[in-house]
């Protein structure tokens, strides 16, 4: 086997011509979009001029079936290799999902984990995390990923997950793809949520090491009627829009509803106004979708008008 040989490589698909030739029985094979793979004498066979004269060097090769993106929307999370050259790639994670995640991917030797990034990920997002060169993918340790979904109002827990994978050289040409938001060709791994879920306790731990810990409040008992009218909330919202004004409201809604949760009261009132009812009618909407409410019902008539609504706890 020489420089320029064609050859095929015994654990795939790939044909190229060989580029390199190194001590140890290793050669760099040039497959036809110009990458160079890595790859061991002993996994490679030359292809002979019979073998070209009878099928042809302008055989065209048959078409992989590209990787489809049809990942729900709750779980578009992907890892991308993007090329920048036939030498180097850009790490990056893709949130193509409609859910915020804080993530943590590391590189795993053995025992041993580096942190590569620990951060919260919007949807709609390609963060860069790291470089790697192409040419010592045989070296590459394996890639842990976690995924923590990040959760601002009360609604139906989504489950924690992660990922482990390790990239072969045999595997990884086969997933290239158009990246999300990128807009660039990339080898695209995505990181369905078919996996165990995470041990919390110990990530907790394992992210308090990396990241300070901010100073904990003591979490105060809200007073028993909470007056959810915007100008009790906020000064100068004379300018604000409609949808901020419900926004605000209803943040307040769930701190103070958490908060009575969580202190053990067995009751609260709020006060919404009667206004157009679409207040009304979200905080109820909501409040039907707990699990740990008794009942809740309008309430004083007299004084309010109907304008609060009264949530017994359970």
């Amino acid at each position: 086997m020489n420089i320029g040989d064609r050859v095929r490589l015994l654990h795939g698909k790939e044909e190229g011509i060989v580029r390199k030739i190194s001590s140890g029985g290793r050669i760099e094979v040039e497959i036809e979009d110009g990458f160079l793979i890595p790859a061991m004498k002993s996994e490679a066979v030359v292809i002979s001029e019979v073998e070209q004269a009878y099928f042809g060097e302008g055989k065209e090769p048959e078409a992989e079936t590209p990787m489809a993106l049809s990942a729900p929307k709750d779980q578009g999370m992907y890892l991308a290799f993007v090329p920048i050259n036939d030498q180097n790639l850009s790490l990056y994670l893709i949130n193509d999902s409609r859910q915020e995640y804080l993530i943590h991917i590391s590189e795993v030797f053995g025992s041993n984990h580096r942190t590569l990034l620990s951060e919260v990920v919007k949807p709609g997002i390609a963060k860069k995390f790291d470089d790697r060169l192409l040419k010592e993918m045989d070296e590459w340790p394996s890639f842990l990923l976690r995924f923590i979904p990040v959760q601002n109002q009360l609604e139906k827990a989504i489950s924690p997950f992660e990922r482990q994978i390790k990239i072969k050289a045999t595997q990884f040409f086969k997933h290239l793809s158009k990246a999300p938001f990128l807009n660039k060709s990339a080898y695209l791994f995505h990181m369905e949520q078919t996996t165990k879920e995470l041990d919390i306790q110990a990530l907790n731990y394992e992210l308090d090491q990396i990241r300070p810990k901010p100073e904990e409040k003591p979490l105060r008992r809200p007073e028993r009627s909470i007056d959810l009218h915007i100008e009790e909330l906020v000064d100068n919202h004379e300018s604000m829009s409609n949808s901020e004004k419900l926004r605000i409201q209803l943040e307040t809604f769930d701190q103070k509803l958490d908060h009575a949760i969580r202190t053990g009261m067995d009751e609260i009132t709020f006060i919404h106004g009667i206004g157009n009812g679409v207040l009304r009618k979200e905080i109820h909407k909501r409040l039907s979708q707990l699990g740990n409410i008794k009942y809740f019902q309008d309430t004083q008539k007299g004084q309010w008008g109907y304008g609060a609504t009264l949530v017994r706890i359970s």
